[in-house]
């Protein structure tokens, strides 16, 4: 296996052949050149194909689970089947590629990606700007630093999920599920909050301009500590809580809700 892996590396694919059925997840193959390749049912789980060519190539079924695929160019590829979900598709070229059935669900893309004509990747449950993830479970989600502008989230379950620094300008939060969600410097300007469930959630930092909160459901151990543009009265409206609310700690930050807030 290790020389397949060279050679694949040195770009002597035409050597090797059909590779298709190979295990082949965690390998690092940046920059390889494997267009027009059958690779049908490869395991690609977690491996690093990060500005590969990959155009044209055969991809049918093939598992990419977590697989970086930042600047892969995809070109025309068939990936009818393929597993990408929690891939990384920032930055990558899916052009003409055949997307029939592929798994999607919280892969990554972002405004560079590269779609087919056509295609309703906003639809497809992968995570990017604009993505409709209406009721979806997403907790725990690794969606730090995630550009997430204007995406849909209504009623959607982010317990958990790590939200750090994620652009969340203008998203749709209302009736989601942010319990213990680590939102610290997000952008959540113009976002929309209400009805949301913000227990424990941690808002340290984040630009809160212009945000909606109207009849949020409980913010009991949230930490609002220096959040930014935060507009007053919505802040004084949020103090006038119950008191079994305000002074609830938060369990990472060891501040309560009512410290937060002065």
């Amino acid at each position: 296996m290790s020389e397949i892996i060279e050679a694949l590396k040195r770009g002597y694919v035409r050597k090797i052949g059909d590779l298709s059925q190979l295990d082949l997840s965690r390998v690092s193959l940046v920059g390889a050149c494997l267009s027009t390749t059958s690779m049908i049912g490869v395991n690609f789980i977690g491996a690093n194909l990060s500005v590969t060519d990959l155009r044209g190539a055969d991809l049918r079924g093939a598992d990419l689970r977590g697989a970086d695929l930042r600047g892969a160019d995809l070109r025309g590829a068939d990936l009818r089947g393929a597993f990408l979900s929690r891939a990384n598709l920032c930055q990558a070229n899916l052009a003409g590629a055949d997307l029939d059935e592929t798994r999607l669900q919280v892969a990554y893309y972002d405004t560079q990606t590269v779609w087919s004509e056509g295609y309703a990747y906003q639809n497809s449950g992968a995570v990017g700007p604009k993505a409709n993830l209406n009721g979806a479970y997403l907790n725990t989600a690794n969606l730090r630093n995630a550009d997430l502008q204007g995406a849909n989230f209504l009623g959607a379950y982010l317990s958990g999920a790590d939200m750090t620094g994620a652009n969340l300008k203008n998203a749709c939060l209302s009736g989601a599920n942010l319990q213990v969600a680590f939102l610290a410097g997000a952008c959540l300007c113009k976002a929309r909050l209400n009805g949301a469930d913000l227990r424990g959630a941690d808002f340290r930092a984040a630009d809160m301009t212009g945000v909606e909160m109207e009849h949020v459901q409980s913010i009991a151990g949230a930490d609002f500590t220096m959040v930014q543009g935060l507009h007053k009265e919505t802040k004084a409206q949020l103090s006038t809580r119950h008191f079994t609310e305000l002074d609830v700690w938060n369990a990472y930050t060891r501040k309560t809700t009512r410290d937060s807030l002065v």
